[in-house]
């Protein structure tokens, strides 16, 4: 069809794009004169093309139409007149001129809401609904028969901007387009609008968007967000107009700390907190606004209201200067009318409009990818210096604009003080549970409480995995490129290390580790895990496929490794930290978002991370913490249906249910590192020191609080008893006590029940008949304490021979000498598989077993030696997918000292 756009705006522009592509030819573009020397984006894309385009600066006069006006727009013979957003008055006689008469958008759900601010009436009316709606074009009205309607949820705190955003942009161009096909199919419904719920309200404008604060907390609300950006509701405060923006509805019963701030008209004084202005409604209920605008166009950040001019300049690196002198470049460009910028230079002042606004973001974004902007951020930044400031800040990871918000539990503890968040953390934010419930986390040295921990509950986690699914779709984390992905994870290991006594001492008292242990290998490790991984950002690649078809039809077929989306993460509790570094590091590399839930008895290095990578720079809802039951929160994950795959360390029973409940939610991807019962095989030919020195570390290793713990050695029967006389003589030098004691070789188990498990574990292995050598009993003191324990005498079919008691029991038995398939066939003999070993001074013997050993690690000559760059995972029953390393395919890992 022939088809005139008559309109304007960054929507007109994209319906005219779409009618070309749908091959209309476009006869004219009718739209706003230039402003300030500036063209309408419609305008000067249609000029770009080649299509007529004319800017009247009114069609009407009195009432009538201009002759001159409507004989140009007749000459271009349009069939057909979309006005996509069209803020001019339009006469009948070019409405009804074209064959097929005349469409406009409108967004609302006509008859309700007709007139030109529908946007702000849908949010000031608190409708629940909202919608657009394209009809047939009368006088201006809105009364014209509907073509077709479209309609929306509209969310608690949708302002115009986010509901425009979301829907009312993108889906009404593909309404206005669709429109248009059905008038061309002939298929283009005539619905006359019903005046049963019709309502017709004035335009929104700065003088009548005072706010009436005798209101309830929801009708305020309403009316803030239904103001929000344009025109902005208002109200007098400290004797100057002050608008407000970012309102959010808080619970029944919510509570802050903060400065008091006289609100002339309000019920209560509002409260200026580090999570921005709380406001009171005449029914005692509260929102939270988040942006205050002054008169002079400056906008702050509400919780910065007592401090807003107290910010420190930063001295700029040769390479920011740089980067100030291309910024001052394209402020010229886009202030035309000012001679020079200078650092006092104000944008909005200087002539700048929302548009303005739109371009300065993206500019800074193709010469600075790390920089992301938003729009406030330039209205809260007007004068050029303050604005190189806040993209320099940002750039360096400084920008506290929006400071988070932390509820620390403090303890002076190991020669220093820890500062503990026991909040969930969801969406970039550290929040109570649903119902404020929470649990107490104990700490195994004493049994006394360290502090309550928010408990979790389903609610949490849909909250949660709607956050991540956000920030994978449509959030910051999914456009940044994978090289400054990788700078994040290189700045939270850097922060991780800042802070590695604190989080080994946190480490330390809520698991039991041993302190020096702690730091070593639970934070240490945790740090080398984000390190290697922000290494391998950008090196994910894919690859091309030489196909048949590829000569001599030129086709060309490539894969591409892509991210998968929201993993979850559940976590156990013998290395809280390490854990959580192994799995998460490789996701968030990868681009993946996270949700995670820790151990519930050993939630605290999860939260202090959580912190720790929010101060790194890291998006809201990327990373997002979970404490609470496995029951529930886990429970949850495996079910919900926008998780894409889930990870999980574990016993083997509660991995199978795992696995099943992905399997029937949405067949989600799964990872399992299940139960070990790892074999050592200790031949007469090894080197006894090592042996001993390097088997001790394999079963007491983290007070045996290890996965791939050695559950059962085989010694071969000539150096048996010499073997048991030296394990033993080292395990009674062992000193038991204070994890942070530096001399203490073995702490506390993790927790109560796990002690009472591994009590009757060696109960049972002494009435089978196995010999109890040393320890098997709870130590008499304060404590979840455990003696170090030996037996020796043990056959196949025993249960200590069998399961796994992760803890610290040294389980002995003989080997016929010189038997190797034979001690081989009762290692192998385990529904188990992770981690195995051997000593010998025989290469030849030690590589034949290895091979024949069924397990994803087997150590020669040593025990223990992880490290990031290997694979780890186990066969059988131990699970299957790798944590670790790149290549993740490799199915087992040798390691030979």
């Amino acid at each position: 069809m022939r088809i005139a756009v008559i309109g304007q705006s960054v929507f007109g522009l994209e319906v005219y794009k779409e009618l070309r592509k749908e091959g209309h030819t476009i006869v004219g573009v009718f739209t706003i004169p230039d402003k300030d020397g500036k063209a309408d984006p419609l305008g000067a894309e249609a000029e770009k093309d080649g299509v007529n385009v004319f800017k009247f600066p009114r069609w009407r006069l009195k009432g009538k139409g201009i002759p001159e006006v409507v004989q140009v727009y007749k000459a271009t013979g349009a069939e057909l007149n979309v006005m996509p957003f069209c803020s001019q008055f339009i006469p009948m006689e070019v409405i009804d001129h074209p064959a097929h008469g005349s469409i406009i958008y409108h967004p609302s759900l006509l008859p309700r809401h007709r007139g030109a601010s529908a946007i702000n009436w849908t949010l000031i009316h608190g409708d629940k609904k909202g919608g657009f709606t394209v009809f047939w074009a009368d006088d201006g009205l809105d009364t014209g028969p509907i073509l077709l309607q479209r309609e929306c949820d509209v969310e608690p705190d949708d302002t115009v901007n986010t509901i425009y955003k979301r829907f009312l942009f993108p889906e009404g161009v593909k309404g206005t387009v669709d429109a248009v096909r059905l008038i061309a199919a002939g298929n283009a419904p005539k619905i006359v609008q019903p005046e049963e719920g019709a309502t017709y309200e004035g335009i929104q404008k700065k003088d009548n968007a005072k706010i009436d604060w005798n209101q309830s907390a929801q009708v305020l609300h309403n009316w803030i967000r239904g103001n929000d950006k344009v025109p902005g509701a208002w109200a007098e405060v400290d004797g100057q107009k002050v608008t407000f923006y970012g309102s959010s509805l808080l619970d029944s019963g919510a509570t802050a700390i903060g400065q008091p701030l006289e609100i002339p008209g309000a019920s209560q004084p509002g409260l200026v907190s580090k999570a921005g202005l709380m406001l009171f409604g005449n029914d005692g209920k509260a929102l939270l606004v988040k942006n205050l605008q002054f008169e002079d166009g400056k906008m702050i950040a509400a919780a910065r209201y007592f401090s807003s001019g107290s910010s420190a300049s930063v001295e700029l690196t040769e390479e920011e200067k740089t980067f100030a002198e291309q910024m001052r470049g394209v402020w010229k460009s886009i202030l035309t009318n000012v001679d020079a910028i200078e650092d006092s230079t104000d944008f909005f002042k200087s002539g700048a409009a929302s548009m303005d606004v739109v371009r300065l973001v993206e500019e800074v974004k193709l010469r600075a990818s790390g920089c992301q902007l938003q729009n406030e951020d330039v209205y809260m930044n007007t004068t050029f210096q303050d604005f190189i400031q806040m993209c320099v800040k940002k750039l360096r990871g400084e920008d506290d604009e929006e400071e988070l918000v932390v509820d620390y539990v403090e303890k002076n503890i190991n020669n220093m003080t820890i500062r503990m968040p026991h909040q969930l953390f969801v969406n970039g934010e550290f929040v109570d549970a649903e119902g404020g419930k929470t649990y107490k986390t104990i700490n195994p040295t004493d049994g006394t409480a360290i502090c309550d921990v928010s408990l979790a509950q389903a609610s949490d986690v849909d909250r949660a995995v709607a956050a991540a699914k956000e920030a994978f779709e449509e959030g910051e984390w999914g456009k940044i490129n994978p090289r400054d992905r990788g700078r994040l994870l290189y700045k939270l290991a850097d922060l991780m290390e800042e802070h590695q006594e604190e989080l080994a001492t946190i480490e330390s008292m809520d698991s039991g580790a041993v302190y020096t242990l702690a730091l070593k290998t639970h934070v240490g490790m945790s740090i080398q895990t984000f390190r290697y991984f922000a290494g391998w950002c950008d090196k994910i690649q894919g690859c091309t496929i030489p196909i048949n078809q590829a000569r001599p039809n030129r086709n060309l077929t490539f894969t591409k490794k892509e991210p998968i989306g929201v993993c979850a993460i559940v976590i156990p509790w013998n290395y809280p930290l390490m854990m959580l570094a192994w799995k998460t590091a490789a996701c968030l590399a990868a681009g993946n978002t996270v949700v995670l839930k820790p151990a519930q008895v050993t939630p605290l290095t999860a939260m202090k991370f959580a912190e720790l990578a929010a101060r790194a720079g890291f998006p809201k809802g990327v990373i997002n913490i979970l404490p609470g039951s496995g029951a529930l929160v886990g429970q949850r994950l495996s079910d919900h249906p926008d998780v894409r795959k889930l990870g999980f360390t574990g016993s083997t029973e509660i991995g199978k249910h795992i696995m099943k409940s992905c399997a029937v939610s949405n067949v989600k991807k799964v990872s399992l590192e299940l139960g070990g019962k790892s074999p050592l095989i200790i031949f007469s030919d090894c080197d006894m020191d090592k042996a001993v020195r390097m088997g001790l570390s394999a079963v007491f290793f983290n007070k045996g609080e290890n996965c791939i713990a050695a559950g059962r050695l085989f010694v071969e029967e000539n150096i048996h008893d010499q073997y048991v006389k030296r394990v033993v003589e080292e395990v009674k030098k062992m000193k038991i006590g204070d994890p942070l004691d530096r001399s203490t070789d073995h702490g506390p188990q993790n927790h109560k029940a796990h002690l009472d498990k591994l009590v009757e574990y060696c109960q049972t292995g002494v009435r089978e008949g196995a010999t109890l050598v040393c320890g098997g009993k709870q130590v008499s003191r304060p404590g979840f304490f455990f003696e170090p324990t030996i037996f020796t005498d043990v056959q196949d079919h025993m249960f200590i021979a069998i399961e796994e008691s992760f803890g610290p029991v040294m389980i002995l038995s003989k080997f016929k000498s010189g038997d190797v398939d034979e001690v081989l066939r009762r290692a192998n003999a385990t529904e188990y598989g992770l981690a195995s070993g051997v000593f010998t001074r025989d290469i030849s013997k030690a590589l034949y077993v290895s091979e024949k050993l069924n397990a994803g690690t087997v150590f020669v000559n040593t025990y223990n030696k992880t490290d990031v760059a290997a694979p780890f995972g186990g066969f059988k029953q131990s699970g299957f997918g790798k944590d670790l390393e790149y290549y993740s395919k490799h199915r087992k890992n040798t390691t030979l000292f």
